[in-house]
């Protein structure tokens, strides 16, 4: 199992959510919004907000726990619909998951997705 975490503009959002609902078999979306800063450091940045003193970045975090077959269509599917071409379009982040519990049924691994 792949747990891929992506972080993007918020603009992107309807696109990417759109395009992920589409996949046959997709268990589901965590979205969150964020806040924080990359390598500029929201220096230049048009949507950049202060919190506490400090310059951030609005983001929409997304993830998804996904069977390993599924995975590079999920990141594909996000790289496209989240590419701007300029700074600050995102990343995309993927882990190996160990396990996953269901926590209703008690079911684990693979079914529990």
């Amino acid at each position: 199992m792949k747990e891929i975490k992506a972080i993007v503009r918020r603009a992107k959002l309807l696109a990417i959510t759109e395009a992920l609902r589409a996949i046959a078999g997709l268990p589901g979306v965590t979205v969150s919004e964020i806040k924080g800063f990359g390598k500029g450091r929201a220096k230049n940045a048009k949507d950049k907000v202060l919190y506490e003193m400090v310059e951030f970045i609005p983001r929409i975090k997304l993830e998804v726990v996904v069977d390993d077959a599924m995975a590079d269509e999920v990141v594909n599917v996000i790289q496209k619909y989240a590419h701007t071409g300029n700074t600050g379009d995102g990343k995309i982040f993927v882990s190996t998951i160990d396990d996953v519990v269901k926590i209703r049924t008690n079911e684990r691994g693979e079914n529990a997705i």
